[in-house]
């Protein structure tokens, strides 16, 4: 099973293609999802990266915590479970 990684504090111009790219680095990359408004398709500031293993999860963690991207400095860490409302 995949190991989702929440990835916070990116640049409103970030692409999946540049996150993807970017953890890449880190090991295999299984799937970006950037989240976007519904209204003005713009990204929303943050991301959930799928790693296949909690070794190249955790190698990523440490690579892009505070991995400054544009002028922000990324939040990288594991997603918690989606709460139901």
């Amino acid at each position: 099973m995949d190991i989702r990684i929440y990835v916070g504090n990116l640049p409103k111009t970030t692409t999946q293609d540049e996150i993807s790219t970017l953890f890449a680095q880190a090991g295999t990359v299984s799937s970006v999802d950037l989240v976007k408004d519904k209204m003005s398709g713009q990204s929303k500031g943050f991301a959930f990266v799928s790693m296949p293993t909690q070794t190249e999860a955790d190698k990523a963690i440490s690579m892009f915590n505070a991995y400054s991207m544009g002028e922000n400095a990324l939040k990288v860490n594991v997603a918690k479970p989606r709460v139901e409302r």
